[in-house]
């Protein structure tokens, strides 16, 4: 099968196409063909091995994990045999997990892993591109969070994969949404439910005098220290980036009854944790409440230029990537 292989770190390039074996399931595993995965911002970094304190986990002189992609959608076409929640045929969608691989044809998967069945109202890259942004934002939101209907909630970097998301996750809880993003995309992100926007490249929101219950960075560009005059007296900031600084912080705030910082390791939750959000994911994409957001779509050939796509940092939404044609 063919799949996308790196083995050092850099820029988009050290991606190639490789020929390896198909993988045969496991006793308690499924075999899916992979009809669409993503590119992420995350898996644009692992790839460039940034920042470099992440290499502690990624790999210091070079990349664990050689085959990147985590969010996927395709179809059951081999099982293990004690499996007993999918069969053959079943459209699925969900996650890889920390493991990734889903930049192939192919993936095994154990049956417990967070997966679940295709949203029958999408196809499959809309499926796939709806999936990290959700399963991030929402266990910020409803858990680190604790949002409650009717709080006035801001989103940084609210046009990405995950402040997308986000806005949306905000919304159908009720809370009162202020996103922020640049000029180009804010009549889209209206569209999403905020019900306030701000153009980043023309007002400071830190400078307005409004107050929010909750700031959420999701893009790890903002900090706690300059966003907490615009926090109410017991607001949150929430921040979906990694830093020794922010970490700092969000300990010496635990200890106190005021303005808090809190991140949350949503990719290391529990797979059954993962797997019900993906429920009520699945369950809001098939009634509307939740909208996939894909900005563009590269073959599995092309990788390297949607990763290339991705470093710009303008992307609007998910990167989609087609395998065998699919669309």
């Amino acid at each position: 099968m063919k799949a996308i292989q790196y083995t050092r770190y850099g820029s988009p390039e050290v991606l190639t196409m490789i020929d390896v074996e198909k993988p045969t399931p496991g006793d308690n595993e499924i075999l899916i063909r992979i009809h669409a995965t993503t590119v992420t911002a995350t898996e644009a970094l692992f790839r460039k091995g940034e920042p470099y304190f992440s290499r502690l986990f990624t790999g210091l002189s070079k990349p664990k994990i050689n085959i990147l992609g985590e969010e996927l959608s395709g179809e059951v076409v081999a099982l293990g045999k004690d499996v007993t929640r999918f069969k053959v045929g079943d459209q699925v969608f969900g996650t890889a997990g920390p493991k990734f691989g889903a930049n192939a044809e192919y993936i095994t998967s154990p049956e417990d892993g967070v997966l679940a069945i295709k949203p029958s109202n999408l196809d499959h890259v809309e499926s796939a591109g709806s999936v990290d942004g959700f399963l991030t934002a929402l266990p910020f939101l409803r858990d680190a969070g604790n949002i409650q209907e009717g709080q006035k909630v801001l989103i940084y970097g609210a046009s990405g994969s995950v402040g997308a998301a986000a806005v949306q996750v905000a919304n159908y809880y009720g809370a009162e949404v202020t996103a922020v993003c640049s000029s180009a995309n804010v009549d889209w992100v209206k569209d999403l439910g905020a019900k306030h926007v701000i153009d980043y490249t023309t007002q400071d929101f830190t400078t307005s005098g409004e107050t929010y219950d909750i700031i959420f960075d999701a893009v790890g560009k903002i900090s706690f220290a300059c966003s907490k005059q615009s926090l109410s007296s017991s607001g949150i900031f929430l921040e979906a980036g990694f830093s020794v600084g922010f970490l700092t912080n969000a300990l010496l705030t635990s200890m106190g009854s005021g303005k808090k910082a809190r991140t949350a390791a949503t990719g290391l939750r529990k797979p059954a944790e993962r797997t019900r959000d993906l429920l009520l994911l699945q369950e809001l994409l098939e009634s509307g409440e939740i909208k996939p957001v894909i900005d563009t779509s590269y073959p599995l050939e092309e990788i390297s230029h949607a990763h290339a796509y991705v470093d710009l940092g303008h992307k609007k939404g998910n990167v989609a990537i087609t395998i065998r044609g699919q669309k």
